[in-house]
């Protein structure tokens, strides 16, 4: 494929009120993306959520239990962070979680040392401030795009603005040429394969290629 790829995120669901949405905007342009989960929002009440964002191809990836800076815990509090949730996804799709996305993009080296994930981060455009309005959300994305990029927006309750932007950065990058992909889709389009922990092994990604 020549065509440009990239790929949409979204952090800290699931939730039953704006996650519903976000996938409502993905199902109408049939296209996909990957959810990085807090595991204390994985519960019975967001489990149809999660199954229906599988059931429509996205992916599923870890953003920690609790959302707490990870970067100043001993190996035994990030490896607890990360296993509870992993254990709450594999509960819902059968395997674990290929990507990991730490809480505030806060890394250290005992982080990299003790998480088997590849790590992301990504292009984002500060949708978790309300005084960002959608149309400098819409801006601020598009503004990023390129060839390879995975784009950083949230699911967050309350989040209605990134829902409003996300119908008009889909349709526009539609526009431009772009292809949409799971973070796994877009990392085999570039030929990376992000368990090989020689190529990946204290990298953060934005830009997959």
């Amino acid at each position: 494929m020549n065509d440009p790829i990239i790929a949409l995120t979204f952090d800290d669901g699931p939730n039953v009120t704006i996650t519903p949405l976000v996938l409502d905007v993905l199902e109408k342009h049939d296209v996909t993306g990957t959810f990085f989960l807090i595991g204390k929002n994985m519960t019975p009440e967001t489990e149809p959520v999660i199954r229906r964002a599988l059931s429509m191809g996205c992916e599923i990836a870890n953003h920690s239990y609790n959302h707490s800076y990870m970067d100043s815990m001993q190996t035994v509090e990030i490896m607890k962070e990360i296993a509870l949730t992993e254990d709450r996804i594999r509960s819902v799709t059968g395997h674990g979680a290929a990507f990991f996305r730490p809480p505030y993009l806060a890394v250290s080296d005992e982080m990299y040392e003790s998480i088997d994930h590849c790590f992301i981060a990504g292009l984002g455009c500060e949708d978790w401030e309300i005084e960002v309005t959608a149309k400098e959300r819409i801006r601020r994305t598009l503004e990023q795009a390129c060839d390879g990029a995975i784009i950083l927006l949230h699911d967050m309750e309350d989040n209605y603005p990134t829902v409003e932007a996300l119908d008009e950065i889909i349709v526009s990058l539609k526009g431009q040429g772009y292809h949409f992909a799971t973070l796994s889709q877009l990392f085999k389009a570039k030929h990376i394969d992000p368990g090989d922990h020689a190529i990946t092994r204290n990298k953060i990604y934005s830009v997959v290629g």
